[in-house]
C-alpha cells in the first residue's frame, strides 16, 4: 500500500495514523522531496477523475490567480496544474493492495 502526499499536511498525518494504528504497512511518497509521478496521476485522474483530485478548497489553489483558476476546466489542464504545483492535489491519495484508489482522508472513516 503506498499513501502519496505531503508530510506537515493534516489529512496525510491522520491517515498515516490510522494506517499504522490498524496495523496497515505503508509506504510514504513525498510530493515535496519525491515529486509527482506523472503515471500515477493519470491513473489517479483515470479512477478518480479531475474534480475529485483538484483541492478547490486549500490554500494554494485560492493564491492561485483567478484566471488561471478559471483555465482549470478539464482533465488536461488540471493534470498540467498538479503536475506544476503537487499542493493542489486532494491529500492523501492511497493505492490499495487491491489496486483501489482513494482520494482524501473520508476512506479511512
Amino acid at each position: 500500500m503506498k499513501l502519496y502526499g505531503i508530510p506537515n499536511c493534516d489529512s496525510v498525518k491522520k491517515a498515516r495514523a490510522a494506517l499504522t494504528e490498524r496495523g496497515l504497512a505503508h509506504e510514504f511518497h513525498d510530493f515535496k522531496k519525491a515529486g509527482v509521478p506523472e503515471s500515477h496521476l493519470d491513473a489517479w485522474l483515470a479512477a478518480a477523475g479531475w474534480e475529485v483530485l483538484l483541492n478547490r478548497k486549500g490554500t494554494s489553489w485560492r493564491a492561485l490567480p483567478e484566471a488561471t483558476r478559471d483555465a482549470v476546466v478539464d482533465a488536461a489542464t488540471a493534470r498540467a496544474a498538479m503536475l506544476l504545483q503537487a499542493s493542489l492535489i486532494k491529500r492523501p491519495v492511497i493505492e490499495w493492495p487491491d489496486g483501489c484508489i482513494t482520494v482524501g482522508l473520508d476512506a479511512l472513516r
